[in-house]
């Protein structure tokens, strides 16, 4: 922790001296925690752990070694460079880890409490944690500040109350341990005491002594070398405050003077502390001095003053047999409460006073009138004299002073005493700009850039009979960011061109990319080496390249280049062929402006997932026409190749643009290269409930800083003018065409009671206000909206766009969701030209259509002029920017019969793109692009409410106009119409069983629905009986939906309950599912399998029964996968899967239609017209029981038992013959007899 603070201060001096303590420091934190675990591993004898010790053991040893572990990935960096920041950071989340471990849960020894009395009441106290002064005869267990004099600083008891401050401190020894080790209570203290014979304590067990005597004290002078203060706490309601400090040394106290009115006073003042009597050996005072204290007070002229914060120092001794060496001044911190509050000036000197000589001492300078003395002029920082320009640009944002609104600013600029105003802005809401752009003034600043004084902005309003108002305040305590360099001679001819090939092309192909179709086919195969912060094109080939292949000679390259040419012909037919079934879903689909979009997001997925292993996020920057590969060793190389291939061919070579994660400003530096924003304060910052609130921020100074030695002529640079001024643009009014593109937003905060949102955009830029009520999304947390919006504004007046989702409400007003703030003006002058981004291909119409309104050859001209850069020199195939050429394609040729045309636009596009790398540029150039803005709500402060992913164009009034807006309105899905035919089903499992015969059947039907749409279900009419799983049906399903080819997405629309008043439309992916049934006629039907397929990527369907296994879905890969709306039609066999087991196969048809061919071409359900399917030739024994009961004995019984049948009839015959015989033959004969 103690490490971290000295990098913390060493930041400042140099960053290779702190990178290098932190190193270090981790390196000992490595090493100690080693030290650690190996003591934790050992199992000491005599101590019985409890259940929770050994899990606590446990927990320490994982956690140090994930931090060790941790710690030692930051001190090598493998993998990627960290930044000091991020290693300051990541330090202090060990330290955080390791208070929250050390922290004991079973502390069982009270803490020590320090109570002060005044007349038997108790009015402050401290509290020591125990184990801070725990005693123990192992060095590292023993607590920090056991056997220590510790200076303690008491409280009040209860609530700490809001104006708290310090009670009193007192100095104390403290001892805590067993009464077996009493014997060690004072081996600490100071020596030199003798023990009173008559003390006692009353205590049996060596008892410690009640008081201690010295008798021989050391006299001591004291010397608080107060020099200046920066920023600390604003105590008055003006936002600034009138500090003093009161120094505290054992039992001496003095104050400084009073500064009025400023956050960083320079009191520059010695307090002298003469005669303070120290005890205890000299040398162990000037190794342990004494703390002492300072409080800074806020005076008020009525009541007491104000605390606003205080720091503890040790002074430096210099004993009387030692040479004197003048103390450093040095930064202490100020803290009030748990609030920063600024940094204290100062050092502090403990000087022996010799016994033979007291006047011995060094000398101070003489007092002034007020008998202060001024800091001695060799312990002062030396003083040289510099210059400061300050840049006065404008005011912005002034909230009302005293309920009136601000008309008349003025802004006070003032540093060591020294400063100057700007001019008087005469009226802030017709123009907040000043007249006055720039002024300067000298002061004498320390040589020590550590040591520089603070820099404060005061903002004033005059208002009527000459009375000023102060507005607001803003400081700055680090002008190391504007100190500037010595101003560099004019640029030296150069000796040697640095080239930089931009493109490579063949010299017998000049077609550009937006005039030749079939320059996208040498696209599809451009193999990249990616290398640390560049990619270079080695070689385009439309075959298979392998390593070897890349390391041939530069004379084999031509020849496949020219190759490659000659065939482009031959193959033509074939590319056409290929377009036209894969590209794009559709031959009928358009590419337009979401092409590039989903093109972009894309490549900007595949650049995450191609370099986040490697951890170089620079060279994820890829231009569209190149494609980058990482070459490895691999013995699957050429297949993996081949699957890449494949879907490079499938991916059209489309433009592209640049989608930031975060808002444009975090990328440029807040666009600050030209002028700084300064956020004024105002009101009492000294409460912490509101110290960083909103509250106080009551405008905003937008100027800047040059800081630069003064010139010994006191002349200004050649012409007169401020070196602050170069590269500024003239602060008039500028008419601007402002063009905002609202693309859609996402993880919206929920606004209605369902837990959705009806988002739609407010836009607000000075007067003007935007509502698109009309154009709410209905029950959408993540919207497309696909709006742009013009609007004419007038700069500096109108220049912050207020960007408002608000929720749309049928009863009641609309709710505000979230808000973002943008300000155009700092984008407009920027010097990364954030008017309008740069395209990644220049093209004159299409979805790509140059925006500017100015050509890149024009932009480029002008760019050379503004930084007086020689050129730009434009010879066929290149172009020469300073020392730099750049070479690239300038012929193109829109047809083979047609004139080639030489243009330069494309290649001046490339050399923008690489502004940054141009000696005497240094900025890069804001590249088209869409940002995404977090959204806040100011009820809600510092919780996103969502994110915008938006851009802004600026075309100023009296340039050219531009082009047509960009039409980025959401595609709407198209209306198709998928035709599934079930034609059979083979080897479907057999779930019933026969109760007479055991024989096994089932009752086969099948379903089908697309996901999402499951009240459109579909089924077939059972194919009853199926002794063998086969199942004949000749049945169609019908399924429409609509769907979003480009982002492979149906779209469902449909009320989530009956309540609802609006739809919900939702994105999922198209999906059929088709399940096989068991139809039971008595109870549920029981499921026998399912088939899911994705219409957009399926397995191929097997050409027979056969062939079909659960391999055809298992393990398809993406070779082996087709897309419905790419084949349109496909016919074969599926398997039925369920719990991972084959249960039947299904021979299925399906058949892909718009709904426009559909409503041509209509085709009925089932085997209806119209379009209608023959009956399925069934076998016999497909019927129902219920239905048909005769057949089912025919089936059943009769053919199974016939024999048996037949002969059970000829016996019932025969049995009834029999019967009837013995029955009547007794009556025939008696018959016989009597009739004779």
């Amino acid at each position: 922790e103690e490490s971290l603070e000295q990098v913390k201060d060493l930041v400042k001096v140099s960053e290779i001296a702190s990178e290098e303590k932190m190193r270090t420091a981790l390196n000992y934190f490595i090493n100690q925690s080693r030290f650690f675990i190996t003591i934790a591993e050992k199992k000491p004898k005599g101590l019985n752990y409890t259940a929770l010790d050994k899990k606590r053991l446990m927990l320490f040893k994982q956690e140090l070694e994930a931090m060790a572990s941790d710690a030692k990935g930051i001190v090598q960096q493998q993998k990627k460079k960290m930044p000091l920041d991020e290693m300051m950071r990541e330090t202090q989340s060990f330290i955080d880890k390791l208070r929250f471990l050390v922290d004991e849960p079973q502390d069982t020894v009270p803490d020590v409490f320090i109570w002060m009395l005044s007349s038997n009441k108790r009015v402050a106290y401290a509290r020591v944690p125990a184990k801070t002064v725990l005693y123990s005869p192992v060095k590292e267990q023993r607590g920090k500040d056991c056997g220590k004099i510790k200076t303690h600083f008491l409280k009040l008891p209860g609530k700490r109350p809001l104006g708290w401050t310090v009670q009193a401190k007192v100095d104390i020894y403290l001892w805590l341990g067993p009464a077996s080790f009493a014997q060690n209570i004072m081996e600490n203290l100071l020596v030199g005491y003798e023990i009173p014979s008559n003390t006692s304590s009353g205590h049996s067990v060596v008892p410690p002594p009640a008081c201690l005597l010295y008798k021989t004290p050391t006299f001591f002078q004291l010397r608080a070398h107060m020099y200046q203060a920066r920023g600390l706490i604003a105590a008055d309601s003006s936002g600034l405050s009138d500090p003093f400090a009161k120094v505290t040394f054992t039992s001496h106290c003095q104050t400084t003077k009073i500064i009025s009115q400023t956050l960083s006073p320079t009191w520059n003042q010695t307090l002298l502390f003469n005669s303070i009597v120290l005890h205890g050996d000299r040398e162990e005072i000037a190794q342990f001095p004494p703390e002492i204290v300072i409080e800074l007070y806020d005076d008020d002229a009525v009541g007491k003053a104000e605390y606003i914060g205080s720091t503890v120092a040790a002074p430096v001794v210099r004993l009387a047999d030692q040479n004197y060496e003048p103390p450093k001044l040095s930064y202490h911190p100020v803290y009030c409460g748990n609030l920063s509050g600024g940094d204290l000036l100062a050092t502090f000197e403990l000087l022996e006073i010799p016994e033979s000589d007291p006047d011995r001492l060094p000398p101070l300078d003489p007092p002034d009138v007020g008998q202060i003395y001024p800091v001695p002029s060799n312990i002062r920082p030396v003083l040289s004299k510099y210059r400061v320009e300050v840049l006065f640009w404008g005011v912005r944002e002034l909230k009302k002073v005293q309920l009136l609104s601000v008309d008349r600013p003025q802004v006070l600029i003032e540093c060591a005493g020294k400063g100057l105003k700007s001019s008087v802005i005469q009226s802030y809401k017709k123009n907040p700009n000043f007249s006055g752009l720039a002024d300067w003034f000298e002061v004498e600043l320390p040589e020590n850039e550590l040591l520089h004084p603070p820099l404060s902005i005061c903002v004033v309003d005059w208002r009527a009979f000459g009375r000023s108002t102060l507005v607001g305040t803003h400081t700055i305590n680090c002008l190391k960011q504007f100190l500037c360099k010595t101003q560099l001679g004019p640029q030296a001819t150069p000796n040697r061109l640095d080239i930089v090939e931009i493109e490579k092309a063949s010299s017998e192909s000049s077609q550009p990319a937006e005039l030749s179709r079939e320059e996208q086919f040498l696209a599809d195969h451009i193999y990249a080496d990616v290398e640390q912060g560049k990619c270079t094109v080695l070689e385009p080939d439309p075959y298979l390249t392998t390593l070897s292949e890349i390391e041939k000679t530069e004379d084999r390259k031509v020849q496949e280049n020219k190759a490659i040419v000659d065939t482009k012909k031959s193959t033509r037919q074939s590319t056409k062929r290929r377009k036209r079934t894969i590209a794009d879903e559709s031959a009928e689909n358009v590419i337009d402006w979401w092409s590039k979009y989903y093109a972009s997001v894309l490549k900007m997925q595949k650049a995450k997932g191609i370099f986040s292993s490697e951890g170089k996020p620079e060279d994820n920057k890829q231009t569209s026409d190149q494609i980058a590969l990482i070459i490895e060793e691999d013995p699957d190389k050429k297949k993996k190749d081949k699957t890449l291939k494949r879907n490079e061919k499938e991916t059209p070579d489309l433009a592209i643009l640049q989608i930031y994660e975060g808002d444009l400003e975090s990328e440029f530096n807040n666009f600050e290269d030209w002028v700084k924003t300064f956020q004024l304060l105002r009101g009492k910052s000294n409460d912490e409930v509101h110290a960083d609130s909103e509250d106080r921020i009551i405008g905003k100074f937008k100027g800047s800083f040059c800081i630069y030695p003064s010139p010994e002529d006191g002349s200004l640079l050649d012409g007169g003018q401020p070196r602050i001024l170069q590269g500024i643009p003239p602060n008039h009014s500028v008419k601007v065409l402002i063009r905002v593109y609202i693309v859609a937003a996402f993880n919206l905060s929920p606004a209605d009671p369902d837990g959705k949102s009806d988002p739609y955009i407010v836009l607000r830029l000075g007067n003007t206000e935007i509502k698109d009520r009309e154009n709410y999304i209905p029950k959408q947390l993540n919207p497309v909206f696909g709006r742009s919006f013009e609007i004419q504004a007038t700069f500096p007046k109108d220049s912050l766009l207020t960007v408002l989702i608000y929720d749309h409400d049928f009863v009641g007003t609309d709710d505000l969701i979230g808000e973002t703030k943008i300000d155009l003006e700092n984008r407009f002058y920027s010097r990364h030209r954030a008017t309008c981004g740069l395209q990644s291909q220049y093209e004159i119409e299409g979805y790509n259509a140059w925006r500017d309104a100015t050509k890149p050859s024009e932009i480029l001209t002008k760019l050379c002029k503004d930084y007086k850069i020689n050129g730009p020199f434009m010879r066929p195939g290149e172009i020469q920017v300073g020392t730099k050429v750049f070479k690239g394609q300038t012929v193109f040729t829109e047809d083979e019969n047609e004139e080639p045309v030489e243009s330069y636009e494309h290649l001046s596009l490339k050399v923008l793109r690489a502004w940054e790398e141009i000696p005497g540029a240094g900025y890069k150039l804001v590249p088209e692009h869409i940002e995404t803005r977090p959204l806040y709500h100011k009820d809600k402060p510092g919780m996103e409410q969502g994110r915008v992913q938006m851009w802004v164009d600026m075309f100023p009034k009296d340039m050219p106009l531009p082009g047509p807006p960009v039409d980025i309105s959401p595609r709407k899905p198209k209306g198709y119409e998928l035709r599934v035919i079930i034609w059979n089903t083979e080897d479907v499992i057999l779930e019933d069983e026969n109760f007479f015969t055991g024989q096994k059947s089932s009752d086969i039907y099948v379903k089908g629905w697309i996901k999402g749409l499951e009240e459109d279900k579909q089924e077939t009419d059972v194919h009853y009986n199926s002794l063998t799983g086969e199942g004949n049906f000749n049945w169609r399903f019908v399924f429409p939906f609509h769907y979003l080819p480009a982002e492979k997405q149906m779209v469902v629309s449909k009320r989530e309950n009956i309540f609802s008043l609006e739809k919900t439309e939702r994105k999922i992916p198209a999906e059929l599912v088709l399940q096989v049934w068991d139809f039971e006629r008595l109870s549920s039907d029981d499921f026998l399998g399912t088939l899911e397929l994705n219409l957009n990527g399926f397995p191929r369907a097997a050409k027979t029964a056969k062939r079909c296994d659960l391999g055809t879905t298992v393990t398809a890969n993406e070779e082996n996968k087709i897309s419905i709306f790419q084949q349109k039609r496909v016919r074969g066999w599926w398997p039925f899967t369920k719990a991972g087991e084959l249960t039947g196969k299904v021979e299925a048809e399906f058949h892909l239609v718009t709904a426009e061919e559909a409503e041509k071409n209509p085709v009925g359900k089932a085997r209806k017209e119209p379009e209608p399917l023959e009956k399925p030739n069934r076998p016999d024994t497909s019927f129902s029981w219920f239905v048909n009961p005769f057949k089912c004995l025919y089936h059943l019984i009769w053919r199974n038992y016939k024999k048996y049948i037949i002969i059970g009839i000829i016996l019932l015959i025969l049995i009834v013959f029999l019967v009837l015989f013995i029955y009547t033959l007794p009556g025939a004969i008696s018959h016989r007899i009597v009739v004779g």
